[in-house]
C-alpha cells in the first residue's frame, strides 16, 4: 500500500503464457499434479464482508509446482482503512486457480497492521518466501516469513529490520504483489524484492524507491539499489519488477502524485538490481490513475502490465504490452470495465495467465478476484468457461 496520506466482470480479455523468475522450480518426482479444468475462468478467493474481514485489499499470487497457487491479500478486520487491525491471509488452489482451500492468517499483529504482502518462489528449493511490513502505530518495520510446504504451514514472522531499514527511513512498504528470483548470469536464484521508503529532510519529505535481495534463499537479506529523486518530479513507490531476456532487470514504479505528468515511472537495473542504470523516467504510454501495478515477462521475451486503464479512476482494468522490453507499450482490450484497483499476475503451467485483482460493482474493494486468461485467434481472450465462487 501507499504512505497514509496517498491512500485513499462485463467483458474479459487475457494474455498469453508468462514467465517469471520464480516460475523454474518445477513438480519434483512422484508429486500429485493437478491440472487445471478446462472449463474454469473466473473465482473469487476473497470477498469483502466475509470470514470475519471488513474489507480484503492488496492482492499478490505465486504458483508452487504445476497447479497450485497461493492468493494472498491484507485481511482488515474493522474497516478499509489502511492501517488498525489487519493480518495477512492467504487462500491455496490445487487446480490453478478454480477452487480455493479455506482461507489461512499466516501473520497476525493483534490491533497492529501486517500487510504489503511480496511472495516469492525460490527455484532452487521451492520454498515460498514472502516478505511483509508491520505497522505498530510508531513505525514501519520489515518481517520474512517462509513454507516449505507449498503454503500448508509457515514459520513465524521474523523481523529484519535492522539490515533493510536504514536510520532516517520512516514510511516503509515491500511489493506489493509477487516477487521474483533471477533465473541467468552471475546472479542466477537471487530472490530480489522490490519496495519504497520514505525519508525526511529539511526541505519535507521525499520519496524513494529500493530493492531488497537475498542470495540465500531468503535467510539474510540486504538492500539493493535505492532513488529517491529530489524534489516532488516523481514519487516512487509500489514498485514491481521483471528480468529481461538479456538479463537486465525492469523495474516499473507508481508516481504517487509527483509533478511528472505520467503516473508510472520506469528504470532498468545492470546488475542484479543493486543499481539503477541512470535514473526513473516517466512512463507516459501506460495511462491510469495513481494505482499499483504488476509487471511480468512473456515466455517471448514481451513484457506484460497490469492496472487500471481510465486515467480519471480507478476503473477498466487492462493489460499492456511491451515487445521492446519497456521502451513503449500497446493496450490490449479491457479485462473488467468495473471498478478496480491493485492486481497481480502469474503464469499458470497450462499456457494460460492468472489476475488476481480487486474489482466490484460499485467500488473497486468489495472483492479479490482471479481472472484465467489465454490467447486467442483474435487477441487475447478469457479461458472458456464459468465463474467459480469457492
Amino acid at each position: 500500500m501507499a504512505p497514509a496520506a496517498a491512500r485513499g466482470g462485463r467483458t474479459l480479455a487475457g494474455l498469453a503464457l508468462l514467465v517469471t523468475g520464480a516460475a523454474g522450480w518445477q513438480a519434483s518426482a512422484g508429486e500429485a499434479v493437478t491440472p487445471p479444468p478446462p472449463a474454469c475462468s473466473t473465482s473469487v478467493p476473497f470477498r469483502s464482508g466475509t470470514e470475519g474481514y471488513h474489507t480484503f485489499r492488496i492482492p499478490a499470487v505465486v504458483r508452487v509446482g504445476e497447479a497450485t497457487l497461493l492468493a494472498f491479500a491484507e485481511g482488515r478486520r474493522d474497516s478499509a482503512a489502511d492501517d488498525g487491525d489487519i493480518d495477512v491471509v492467504l487462500r491455496r488452489s490445487p487446480d490453478g486457480g478454480c477452487t480455493w482451500e479455506p482461507l489461512q492468517v499466516i501473520a497476525d499483529a493483534g490491533t497492529e497492521t501486517f500487510g504489503n504482502p511480496a511472495p516469492v518462489v525460490d527455484p532452487r528449493t521451492g520454498r515460498v518466501v514472502l516478505l511483509i511490513c508491520r505497522d505498530t502505530g510508531q513505525e514501519r518495520l520489515v518481517h520474512e516469513l517462509h513454507s516449505e510446504s507449498d503454503g500448508r504451514s509457515w514459520s513465524p514472522p521474523r523481523d529484519i529490520t535492522s539490515t533493510v531499514k536504514p536510520a532516517g527511513w520512516r514510511w516503509y512498504a515491500t511489493g506489493p504483489g509477487h516477487a521474483i528470483a533471477l533465473s541467468g548470469g552471475p546472479h542466477a536464484g537471487r530472490l530480489l524484492v522490490p519496495a519504497n521508503h520514505t525519508s525526511v529532510l529539511a526541505g519535507g519529505t521525499e520519496h524513494g524507491a529500493h530493492a531488497l535481495y537475498s542470495d540465500d534463499g531468503g535467510r539474510n537479506w540486504h538492500i539493493g539499489f535505492v532513488q529517491t529523486p529530489r524534489g516532488d518530479w516523481l514519487n516512487l513507490n509500489e514498485s514491481t519488477m521483471a528480468e529481461l531476456p538479456d538479463g537486465r532487470v525492469y523495474i516499473n514504479s507508481r508516481d504517487d502524485r509527483g509533478l511528472s505528468a505520467p503516473t508510472r515511472a520506469d528504470a532498468y537495473s545492470l546488475d542484479g538490481g543493486l543499481s539503477i542504470d541512470g535514473v526513473f523516467r516517466p512512463q507516459g504510454a501506460l495511462k491510469g490513475p495513481e494505482v499499483q501495478g504488476s509487471v511480468l515477462r512473456t515466455r517471448t521475451g514481451a513484457l506484460v502490465y497490469s492496472g487500471p486503464a481510465d486515467p480519471a479512476r480507478r476503473r477498466l482494468m487492462t493489460l499492456r504490452v511491451s515487445d521492446d522490453q519497456g521502451a513503449s507499450w500497446t493496450p490490449g482490450p479491457p479485462v473488467s470495465d468495473l471498478p478496480a484497483a491493485y492486481s497481480d499476475l502469474v503464469e499458470l503451467a497450462d499456457g494460460t495467465l492468472g489476475l488476481l485483482y480487486e474489482t466490484g460493482r460499485v467500488s473497486p474493494y468489495e472483492s479479490v478476484v482471479f481472472t484465467r486468461l489465454t490467447q486467442g485467434p483474435n487477441g487475447w481472450l478469457p479461458t472458456t468457461g464459468g465463474t467459480t465462487l469457492r
